[in-house]
């Protein structure tokens, strides 16, 4: 964990959530590794500290078993998959680990049944011909593993994580970044990020204020084109009045002219009258 804080120095209270190890179990075929293990393990082994484990080993022979062994790690060998070794650099767990790994991949057995061996009760299977007891280590590695995992090679497994996956995770990021990062000048994932963030706070603002004023600017044309209209229909509506006013001035006249035309009608009408 102190890696990773070192690296996220803004982050207090970091949880470290790397996986620093990955127990991968085989089907015990007593041959050889299947295409689809073999796959998937060069696809983790640049992700995590891989180590195999063949499952259910009680279900075949102790020389079938260690003849599947020679077969698996030549397999592994022959397809270039990277594999967790124990470290043999400390004096103090030189020989154990070195013996350990000349027993890879560990064969196990697993049940949650408690089974009466004579006055003892163990964890184990038990079959017509006998019992196969799961901390027993002449029935089954799970002892070995155990002690290989939690006590023995524990911070060994967190740095080869921090040292080597999570270097190799911090590269590929920073080149998805555009930063190749040489391993001269170290380059800080976190200085990395936050001079990104910063970038992309930028763009954002710059797009948000673009988008304002394009917002701003169609409120200003939708204005004067309104406002256009507007003109227009004022204009419309002054033609109109003034055809109107001039209409009603014209039927004044023809109305006054045609009074005119009736009174002198009248006129005339009276003396003709008198006469007869």
């Amino acid at each position: 964990s102190s890696g990773i804080n070192a690296e996220w120095p803004l982050r207090p209270g970091f949880h470290d959530s790397r996986v620093h190890v990955c127990l991968y179990f085989l089907v015990p075929t007593g041959h050889s590794i299947r295409s689809l293990d073999l796959v998937t393990m060069k696809a983790l082994d640049k992700k995590c500290n891989i180590i195999p484990i063949i499952a259910k080993s009680d279900t075949v022979s102790k020389s079938e078993l260690d003849t599947f062994k020679a077969n698996i790690m030549e397999e592994l060998r022959d397809n270039d998959v990277e594999i967790y070794t124990f470290p043999t650099d400390d004096e103090t767990v030189a020989e154990v680990n070195k013996d350990m790994n000349e027993m890879m991949p560990f064969a196990v057995v697993g049940s949650r049944e408690d089974v009466k061996v004579g006055e003892t009760t163990v964890r184990g299977r038990e079959y017509p011909w006998g019992v196969v007891e799961i901390e027993n280590e002449q029935h089954c590695d799970f002892v070995k593993l155990r002690e290989m995992l939690i006590r023995t090679n524990m911070e060994d497994l967190r740095e080869v994580t921090h040292r080597k996956h999570y270097e190799l995770y911090r590269r590929g990021k920073l080149k998805q970044m555009g930063i190749t990062d040489d391993g001269a000048h170290p380059v800080s994932l976190q200085e990395t990020y936050e001079q990104k963030r910063a970038e992309h706070l930028e763009e954002l603002q710059r797009i948000e204020n673009e988008m304002r004023q394009n917002f701003v600017n169609k409120v200003r044309e939708k204005d004067l084109e309104l406002k256009r209209n507007e003109k227009e229909l004022a204009a419309k509506y002054e033609g109109l009045r003034k055809e109107n006013n001039e209409e009603k001035k014209r039927l004044d006249e023809e109305r006054k002219k045609l009074d005119d035309d009736l009174a002198a009608l009248k006129k005339k009408k009276v003396p003709t009258a008198t006469l007869r």
